[in-house]
C-alpha cells in the first residue's frame, strides 16, 4: 500500500480540522452587552437571580475570550444574553403588576366614593 493516500488523507483531516476552529464571537458578546445594559436600564440588579447569572456568565465569556477559547465564549455569551433578556422580563412584569395593583386600588376607592355618593 503506497504512503501517499494515507499522507493526503491525513492533511486532508488536518485541513478540515483547523476549519473546524469556532471564530471569536465578536457580535454575539456586543449582543450580549447590550442585553445587560437594557436590562440594567430597566431595573435589573444582581439582587435577581438571572442577572447575577448574565453577569457571572459574560465574565466568563469575556475571560475565554481572553483565551481564544472560542467556543465556550460563544456558550456563555449566548447563556448571559438569554439570563439577561429573562432578567428585564421579570422587572418589566412586576413593574407592570405594581402598575394594575396601583389602578385596582383607584378604582376601588373611586367605586366605594360613588357608592357613597348616591
Amino acid at each position: 500500500m503506497s504512503k501517499t493516500p494515507l499522507f493526503a488523507a491525513g492533511l486532508a483531516l488536518l485541513a478540515l480540522a483547523g476549519c473546524a476552529n469556532d471564530p471569536a464571537p465578536i457580535e454575539q458578546m456586543r449582543l450580549t452587552h447590550k442585553a445587560v445594559e437594557q436590562a440594567t436600564a430597566v431595573g435589573a440588579t444582581d439582587q435577581i437571580e438571572e442577572m447575577k447569572l448574565a453577569q457571572d456568565k459574560l465574565a466568563l465569556a469575556e475571560k475565554n475570550m481572553g483565551e481564544q477559547d472560542y467556543k465556550r465564549a460563544r456558550i456563555l455569551a449566548e447563556e448571559a444574553e438569554l439570563d439577561a433578556r429573562l432578567a428585564e422580563a421579570k422587572v418589566l412584569t412586576k413593574k407592570s403588576q405594581d402598575q394594575l395593583a396601583e389602578l385596582t386600588s383607584r378604582i376601588n376607592r373611586l367605586r366605594k366614593q360613588l357608592g357613597d355618593v348616591q
